[in-house]
């Protein structure tokens, strides 16, 4: 890998983790696009999730006095059980099928019914979320879009949302880590070097979010982070389709 492209790598990585430091969200997605862009499908969602699992990681120490443990036990719970099942097929999307998947997930949720309201604190909400968010991770890369739709539903702060989803995403990624880089195996390797710098720079971004977050109101949080989601998602909707549309530019 040539330095110039591990450059940008490293610097996307302090972006993005930045970006998820201060929503819990986005952040991954925006990630998961460019290394799909650089990356062989296996390659990318593996280093997608060393690369989160040290985001998600850093950002729930940071906040561990608000992280809720109850939601944590029953997502992972959840995820345990669509691992186990998916891991039977060895499904590797395509990179243009990742890319609308990444991008449709976000519209998917909005077609729930507004009387809908899916509470963080109930365990079979949380283990239900589990189970979709985990299947939707290893078809896409990540499920933040889904994810996010549990924890804004219920009643948490903005505190307690970003540290909860950050243990929730540990586990989710680890998971995705073994399914890619241990079940398949098929050129997933990861160059340590490269991992362990992406690893620094999300820490890095993290950090530097959280005097961010600390400034947010409970109210600009909500707002500001529907808005990046959905617009992120577009952009990969468009990027995929012109993948599937023009497959050989």
């Amino acid at each position: 890998m040539s330095a110039p492209l591990i450059v940008a790598l490293v610097a996307t990585a302090v972006a993005t983790s930045f970006l998820s430091g201060i929503f819990g969200m986005a952040g991954g997605m925006v990630l998961m696009g460019v290394l799909l862009a650089l990356l062989s499908v296996p390659e990318a969602m593996a280093l997608h999730a060393v690369a989160q699992m040290a985001s998600n990681g850093w950002r729930g120490l940071l906040w561990i006095g608000h992280v809720r443990w109850r939601p944590v036990g029953a997502y992972v719970s959840g995820c345990a059980v669509a691992l186990a099942i998916l891991s039977l097929i060895q499904f590797v999307p395509s990179k243009p099928l990742a890319l609308l998947m990444l991008g449709v997930s976000p519209f998917l949720v909005r077609l729930l019914p507004q009387s809908f309201r899916p509470d963080p604190l109930r365990f079979v909400h949380c283990s239900a979320y589990g189970a979709a968010c985990m299947s939707l991770m290893l078809m896409a890369g990540v499920a933040g879009p889904l994810l996010d739709t549990l924890f804004l539903g219920g009643d948490l702060d903005r505190k307690s949302i970003v540290a909860t989803k950050a243990v929730c995403q540990i586990f989710a990624h680890l998971a995705k880590l073994i399914y890619f880089g241990g079940l398949i195996a098929q050129g997933a390797g990861i160059d340590p070097w490269l991992a362990g710098m992406v690893v620094a720079a999300s820490m890095v971004g993290t950090v530097a979010a959280k005097p961010v977050l600390e400034r947010l109101t409970d109210v600009q949080y909500r707002r500001w982070a529907t808005w990046i989601v959905m617009t992120i998602a577009a952009v990969y909707l468009a990027q995929g389709g012109w993948l599937i549309a023009f497959p050989s530019r």
